[in-house]
């Protein structure tokens, strides 16, 4: 595996120091508590050297994995395939902007392939600075809207990207319409019918406007000849086909239709390394936990499974993971940089789905989300400490659905080490003459992040929006 016209060399002594300099500033970061210290010491590396990445990717063979959702998952299902051949590149914990490849390429040796996770909105930079030798793009719908432009913008770039690119091999999502206009420009194109369940951001044509319609998974235009490309490969059940008739067992250790479909764009991409299908899945089948995604740990008489749910589409298949109901959930949200500052996509999360089970919300923004709860009539407790909200309604398994930084921070915990916590600045005093607390509504009280508290609704028994600061469990045992 050789890099896309690249040749095997040594890095210059530049970015070599560069390498050492972010590794040392990593393990500093480490030893002071203050994280795993991917992001700082990729930083450093790029402060010593700004051309880090693209010295450090000469000469590899590279694939770049992108999409909205599925991208940690995808790229370590194809790190375990890769690794059949040899050592292998890979940006740890999801770190998918610069500093975090930067840290990846720099403690792996010279020459060995990289898989990389990157971040949708930085896609033409990496490649640009790596020449990939694929791109594999699996999905695009809104996600993190204060930082990342509207999806259909998004999707215009990842087009140039791939125009820009034409000795990249492309592995697209063939039944994601804003993924096939993206990929259309490329020489050579490996469609997969990786499946699409959240068609919100897809019903307006990218070519000419019209709109987009659907039926039985079969996606068109109404107003001119866009539409679904014939897959090379698909998702039958358990298995993944490809058009030539053969069939391939999908084994896998994790859960959930989208990482049936990570398998397969996976192993699509893998089989451009000079890997079999049927060789590339078997690798995967020993991956159960993804940087503390799907993991099962034990919390008091409580036993609970991470899941990472970060926006609309990944809630949609987080659902189908669920244990049936009445199993107990515990949602935990946050809205720091990485999860995107506007909460606002609760909104379009259909919670009603999860009526007739023990909910808690939890998390910095657990008043924002009991008040999407409230009016999706589910009825819930808001305990903000996710530990005390696991134990509240447990005992036995409890599903946990954390968006990026809540799942990053409870993992964390839950092995015993610390969790980054966002520097605090003072506040000035709000409001500037404030009334006394008794002459204002409960409704109207500010949260930590400025949210209103969720309404109260009357009723017998648990409503929702119920506060339970102690951790004490409200329903019988």
């Amino acid at each position: 595996m050789t890099g896309a016209g690249a040749t095997a060399s040594r890095p210059p002594a530049r970015t070599l120091v560069a390498a050492r300099a972010g590794q040392a500033t990593a393990g500093l970061s480490r030893l002071l508590g203050r994280g795993d210290g991917t992001v700082i010491g990729g930083r450093m590396s790029l402060w010593v050297d700004p051309d880090a990445l693209a010295r450090l990717g000469a000469g590899r063979w590279v694939s770049l994995v992108s999409g909205t959702n599925g991208k940690t998952t995808t790229t370590r299902l194809l790190t375990a395939a890769l690794g059949l051949r040899g050592p292998v590149a890979t940006n740890p914990q999801g770190s998918n902007l610069p500093p975090g490849l930067v840290a990846g390429l720099g403690r792996a040796e010279p020459g060995a392939a990289a898989a990389l996770e990157v971040d949708e909105a930085w896609l033409g930079a990496v490649a640009d600075a790596l020449r990939p030798a694929t791109l594999t793009l699996l999905n695009l719908s809104r996600d993190q809207l204060d930082r990342v432009a509207e999806v259909r913008r998004l999707a215009d770039r990842w087009r140039a990207v791939v125009g820009a690119h034409p000795d990249a091999q492309v592995i697209a999502n063939a039944d994601d319409p804003l993924v096939v206009w993206a990929a259309i420009p490329a020489p050579s194109v490996t469609w997969v019918g990786a499946g699409q369940p959240w068609t919100e951001d897809a019903t307006g044509c990218p070519a000419c406007g019209g709109r987009i319609g659907w039926s039985d998974g079969v996606w068109a235009c109404s107003g001119c000849a866009f539409a679904r490309p014939e897959p090379d490969v698909w998702i039958e059940g358990d298995d993944v086909v490809t058009a030539a008739g053969a069939r391939h067992r999908l084994s896998l250790g994790l859960p959930g239709r989208a990482n049936r479909a990570n398998a397969a764009m996976a192993a699509v991409t893998a089989a451009r390394a000079g890997i079999g299908l049927e060789e590339a899945l078997a690798a995967m089948a020993a991956t159960v936990t993804v940087d503390g995604r799907y993991r099962q740990v034990a919390v008091g008489d409580s036993r609970a499974r991470l899941l990472l749910a970060k926006n609309p589409a990944g809630w949609v298949e987080v659902f189908d993971m669920l244990a049936p109901p009445p199993g107990p959930v515990v949602v935990v949200i946050n809205a720091r940089i990485a999860d995107g500052r506007d909460p606002s996509w609760l909104w379009d999360v259909p919670f009603e789905r999860l009526a007739g089970r023990r909910v808690a919300a939890s998390g910095e923004r657990s008043r924002d989300l009991a008040v999407r709860l409230d009016y999706a009539e589910v009825e819930h407790v808001r305990i903000p400490d996710p530990v005390e909200a696991i134990g509240a309604v447990g005992p036995g398994p409890v599903d946990v659905a954390a968006n990026y930084t809540a799942l990053r921070d409870l993992d964390a915990r839950l092995r015993g080490r610390p969790a980054w916590r966002p520097r605090r600045w003072p506040r000035r005093p709000w409001p500037s003459r404030p009334r006394s607390s008794a002459a204002m509504p409960s409704a109207a009280l500010p949260s930590a992040t400025g949210s209103p508290a969720a309404p109260a609704r009357p009723g017998p028994g648990l409503s929702g929006g119920t506060d339970v600061a102690s951790g004490v469990s409200p329903w019988p045992r």
